[in-house]
């Protein structure tokens, strides 16, 4: 590392030239990759995907869709067998109301199954139509345009005097979303403010604007990277969000270590480029391996096979690499040539680098006290962990059930009326099929099949078109439950080949079956390229065992703080004001392992990394401890609240499914900062004693490094 900043000291000028070229062509690339970003969530090779996708482009509606349900309970006396007209001219008005949806009704079918068992109550469905740009409609659950009162409108004009009419289905009964929210551009000013202001608490000097300017040269950067990128593949509007945010942690993270050492070799008197050069081997190896471990984590979404996951991924990793670079190569000019300048005290005759002379005091103390109460202090960080990460095992990816959702409203009334009639719950979650073969005999075939309640497929022009037609099947259990999972899956199983099954419960199902079937393999592999990562960067065997069984604990106990917080809804009321869903997202899990395994492991090497150098020089495993806490417990402070307040900014957009995986990353980085870095790190190497040490000749060889035996 210190032949890499000789050498770009050598060439300053030239590092200089290209890094203001990169930020010229990095500005001017950001709109035009802007422009070339795509906004479909495409799950490209699933069976239901392809199968909604296809309906949607023959008949405008339906697929994926989650449709709005109508329920019409007509007065005392009258009966939907007997008003089978009036009830029609109600649907009808709906579907000149709204003319790309696809309604259907009792009135349609002579469907007895859509009349309640007190012959008063009946329901339709009603399919929202794509949009006129020919987009559809939907995203996640509450996103879709509310339809509900244009459709109580004019059914109400038309019904019977003293009839009722209420709008449910899921988005009915979804918790409200803001529409306002926070945009972009507002999420990552709250993140800059909050850099600003840590920073300056940091530096307290004008040296508090190097790492922006760092983290600005790295975001640019990668927005031309990702200009390119958009030439040979599609890249999802994800990164928009991405690359912003976790530049400003990332970039600030390695610049905020790197600045704190060059600081701390000034206060040992060293000056100009060997105070760089020193601060580059020591901070710099630290810098190159959290970030090789932040691409491994986000590798994983990388190779799976949704493409706004792996936009995701890639948006990470690309701004990953980018801040690891401009660290090294850019920020030692910077400190070679301004440095001294920028860092120029407040008051005249202030000593410099007085408070970088030594390990805080504040967390050397702490550090000495997890020390000497090692094993209780695990005992109760761990315990606390696992107990939040075996409330991960319970974690319900799948789609909501009703009763997770609102009690009140117009929505809740509509259910209430199915249910007071006896109408199965699943009837507000039905799916739809594509048949291209006979119409009438794939309808049998489903109909045949345990745990279908009805399946509507009216021969009119909204249901058959070229040469195929569409059916609805409506399950007895909700699609978001086990039984109606399982009801989707003997459907697939009895349609034939002629039906393809679509619908929401049938692409989640996908989606899990593609995303988390081969997870347990790639965790294997990610978990043995950083265990190679970081035996090497901290010659030991078992540091790095420990830090990745740590970060697994740590990641784990956050998916079951997600599983308390809006599966089961603790406290999601009260502190945030909305009311949770009963399920995490099947997205969330996979997309916060990505995140925060990188980033929590960012952390562990800043921190391992000083311990390791510390006990180098001293040979004594609890002097290493409260050093290596001392010298580095403020850094790690200060990245994860940069972290946490931009990941909380992102909390405050109005998509419910963002929300929830923001606020896991936010929690994510609090319980790191806390319980794993400030407790369970320092108590277990202090409990390891030698044995954190340990790498043999026969391990040291095939690493390149030279042996610590024990």
């Amino acid at each position: 590392m210190e032949r890499l900043s000789v050498s770009v000291l050598r060439h300053r000028r030239l590092v200089t030239l290209l890094a203001v070229c990169a930020f010229l062509v990095g500005l001017a690339a950001t709109p035009f990759a802007i422009q070339r970003l795509s906004e479909e969530y495409a799950h490209p090779g699933m069976p239901a995907f392809e199968a909604n996708r296809e309906i949607v482009r023959i008949y405008g509606n339906g697929g994926y869709q989650r449709p709005f349900v109508p329920v019409v309970v007509l007065p005392a006396g009258m009966r939907a067998e007997e008003e089978k007209e009036v009830i029609g001219r109600a649907f009808a008005a709906v579907s000149a109301e709204l003319p790309r949806a696809r309604v259907v009704s009792y009135a349609d079918t002579g469907d007895a199954r859509l009349v309640g068992a007190d012959g008063r109550t009946t329901f339709g469905l009603v399919f929202p139509g794509t949009y006129s740009d020919g987009s559809p409609p939907g995203g996640g659950l509450g996103e879709t345009p509310d339809e509900g009162p244009v459709i109580t409108a004019v059914m109400a004009r038309v019904l019977p005097r003293g009839s009722t009419v209420h709008v449910t289905g899921l988005d009915a009964l979804a918790p409200s979303v803001d529409a306002g929210g926070v945009d972009v551009p507002t999420k990552i000013g709250i993140g800059v403010a909050a850099t600003v202001v840590v920073l300056f608490l940091v530096f307290r000097s004008a040296l508090a604007l190097v790492p922006l300017l760092v983290s600005a040269l790295a975001i640019f950067a990668s927005f031309a990277v990702i200009l390119l990128l958009t030439l040979v593949m599609t890249v999802h509007d994800v990164a928009l969000t991405t690359m912003p945010l976790l530049g400003l942690g990332i970039a600030v993270d390695y610049s905020l270590l790197l600045v704190a050492r060059w600081r701390e070799e000034q206060a040992g008197g060293y000056r100009g480029d060997e105070a760089v050069h020193r601060a580059m081997r020591g901070a710099g190896r630290a810098v190159l391996f959290s970030g090789i471990a932040v691409a491994i984590g986000l590798v994983t979404m990388v190779v799976l096979p949704v493409p706004f996951l792996r936009s995701l991924g890639l948006a990470g990793m690309i701004i990953a690499v980018a801040s690891v670079a401009v660290t090294l190569t850019v920020l030692p000019v910077l400190l070679a040539l301004a440095g001294r300048r920028l860092d120029a005290r407040r008051r005249a005759g202030d000593r410099p680098f007085r408070r970088e002379a030594e390990a805080g005091h504040a967390w050397s103390a702490w550090a000495r006290g997890v020390v000497r109460l090692r094993r209780p202090a695990a005992l109760a960080a761990g315990g606390l962990l696992a107990v939040l990460a075996v409330a991960a095992l319970d974690a319900d990816l799948g789609l909501p059930e009703s009763g997770d959702l609102r009690t009140s409203g117009a929505g809740y009334e509509g259910l209430s009326a199915l249910r007071r009639a006896g109408v199965p719950a699943g009837s507000i979650t039905p799916f739809d099929a594509l048949v291209t073969g006979d119409p009438a005999r794939a309808v049998a075939r489903i109909e045949a099949v345990e745990g279908v309640a009805a399946v509507l497929a009216p021969d009119t022009p909204a249901w058959r078109r070229d040469g195929t037609a569409v059916v609805t099947v409506l399950p007895v259990a909700e699609s978001g439950a086990a039984a109606g999972q399982e009801i989707v899956t003997r459907v697939r199983e009895a349609a034939g080949a002629d039906v393809r099954i679509g619908g929401g419960a049938a692409q989640s199902m996908d989606f899990r079956a593609h995303a988390y079937g081969a997870f347990p393999w790639m965790l294997g592999l990610i978990a043995l390229v950083t265990f190679v990562t970081l035996a090497r960067a901290f010659r030991s065997l078992l540091l790095p065992v420990k830090a990745i069984a740590l970060n697994l604990l740590s990641l784990g106990a956050v998916v079951g703080a997600m599983v308390l917080l809006w599966q089961y809804g603790w406290g999601t009321r009260e502190l945030l004001g909305i009311q949770p869903t009963g399920s995490i997202g099947e997205f969330v899990p996979l997309t916060i392992f990505a995140f925060l395994y990188g980033l929590s492991m960012d952390y562990e090497v800043f921190l391992l990394a000083r311990m390791r150098e510390e006990y180098d020089r001293s040979g004594d495993t609890g002097h290493a401890v409260v050093e290596g806490v001392g010298r580095t417990g403020r850094l790690v402070t200060s990245a994860a609240l940069i972290l946490f307040v931009s990941f909380t900014a992102l909390a405050m957009t109005p998509e419910l499914d963002v929300k929830v995986f923001a606020s896991g990353l936010a929690l994510g980085i609090l319980l790191d900062a806390t319980l794993i870095r400030g407790v369970l790190v320092p108590a277990v190497v202090a409990m390891m004693g030698r044995w954190n040490w340990w790498l043999p000749a026969w391990a040291a060889r095939p690493l390149r490094v030279e042996p610590s035996p024990r």
